[in-house]
């Protein structure tokens, strides 16, 4: 929400329109004995023209079924204060509380299932506001990550279904950050956290990382987020960097103007490696040390409010590589890499899609979509999206699951998953928030 009390961070800066922001200026809530409450919810449907047989969706964290009205998200909770003691905790029910922890694999590491613990909450932490300067908070406990710029809460994103820089870098951190404002436009927070969007440790090393952001005016937003880490499992060699950066700039703004009441553009590039252990960050010049494993992405939208911000359009896409697709969503079914949790020396999948060093992926995405946004609490959206792979990736008409779609039918020796390189998908999202 936009900031208007003096003293406070981003003091007097118009936020609302910002790509991954709160565009609510205001909260119908007040302070109830210290506690302000929250409540959102993400309604979608959605069709892929592959039409598979078993309604997967593959590759994506924002969707599961295809041609199913689904409650993809159920948030609720809110913000406690005492004093300059502060918490926040919010739940998380819905098909997203099943998608996004399955992409941490730091519970396979011990005992206790911490994906089941953790699982329907989105954010849970605790800390203390010291006044000095614009304030300084320091946390502990699960909170967003603001790599790859859209927020975990739909609400607040320009489009559904995110392009490939996005969905494939951390929705959350498990861990403590400090934020620092040292003027009401900078924010300086650094990080030590259990690892790349996990709930424990892969190695012994925790992550270390922060973010940066500067927002000079109403126009303008600068960010950075920088990661540094141990995170695959069982290789303490192998290091980890990754770094995003993104710029917003709002060109247009007239908010009572009849036709284009105002225009803004996002531009986020991402580049990172993995070294060490067998794989050779972006050196391809000396395969002794093994072969390349970097990330590079990049994506753009633009966005265009009418009809007094009753209305808005939005275009935009992106493209990513990832050789060795240690970021790549991977397919689920019998086409999932992942350990069985029953038996964690097999994969799910009967016929896993390949995820080993050298292995090539490249990506690219374009969507447009119209939002209806009749007051600040609601928005109904209406989306299409194609996104292609270089290699077999997404569902086709076959699905991921048996030659029925029905997971209880015995798998035939003859099928395969049905694995293509493109879909083209409509999304419907109904999107509440107070």
């Amino acid at each position: 929400m936009q900031t208007n009390k003096k003293g406070e961070p981003f003091e007097g800066i118009d936020m609302t329109w910002q790509n991954g922001s709160d565009r609510r200026e205001n909260t119908i809530f007040k302070n109830l004995n210290n506690f302000i409450p929250s409540v959102l919810l993400d309604i979608n449907y959605t069709h892929s023209f592959n039409k598979p047989n078993d309604n997967t969706v593959v590759g994506s964290t924002a969707l599961a079924r295809n041609n199913e009205i689904t409650l993809s998200a159920l948030h609720f909770g809110g913000d406690f204060y005492y004093k300059n003691a502060r918490a926040r905790v919010m739940t998380q029910f819905g098909t997203r509380s099943v998608i996004v922890p399955r992409n941490d694999l730091s519970p396979y590491r011990g005992q206790y299932q911490l994906a089941n613990v953790y699982r329907y909450l989105s954010e849970a932490y605790a800390g203390y506001h010291f006044q000095k300067w614009y304030g300084i908070n320091i946390d502990a406990g699960l909170f967003m990550s603001y790599i790859g710029l859209n927020s975990f809460y739909q609400a607040e994103n320009w489009e559904y279904q995110a392009s490939f820089t996005s969905d494939n870098t951390p929705w959350f951190f498990n861990g403590i950050r400090c934020q620092i404002f040292p003027s009401k436009h900078l924010k300086i927070e650094p990080w030590i956290i259990n690892g790349w969007q996990s709930y424990g440790k892969f190695n012994q090393m925790p992550g270390v990382g922060g973010n940066i952001t500067w927002t000079p005016n109403s126009k303008l937003k600068l960010l950075t987020n920088n990661y540094y880490g141990t995170d695959a499992a069982g290789l303490p060699k192998r290091k980890r960097f990754h770094s995003d950066n993104s710029v917003l700039v709002r060109y247009c703004n007239k908010p009572n103007a009849k036709r284009i009441s105002k225009m803004a553009c996002s531009l986020t590039a991402d580049i990172g490696f993995e070294k060490g252990a067998g794989v050779n960050g972006f050196n391809i010049k000396d395969p002794q040390k093994g072969p390349a494993q970097y990330f590079v992405s990049v994506m753009f939208y633009n966005r265009l409010w009418f009809a007094k911000n009753k209305f808005a359009w939005t275009i935009g896409g992106g493209w990513m590589t990832n050789p060795g697709r240690y970021l790549v969503l991977y397919p689920t079914g019998q086409a999932s890499p992942l350990p069985n949790p029953s038996n964690p020396s097999q994969t799910e999948g009967a016929f896993p899609f390949s995820a080993n060093p050298g292995d090539l992926f490249t990506g690219w995405d374009c969507s447009t979509n119209l939002d209806y946004m009749p007051n600040q609490s609601i928005t109904f959206r209406a989306e299409f999206v194609f996104r292609n792979a270089n290699i077999p990736y997404f569902a086709g008409a076959g699905g991921v699951t048996s030659q029925t779609g029905y997971a209880y039918s015995p798998v035939d020796p003859n099928w395969r998953p049905d694995l293509v390189k493109s879909e083209s998908r409509v999304v419907f999202a109904t999107l509440f928030r107070l």
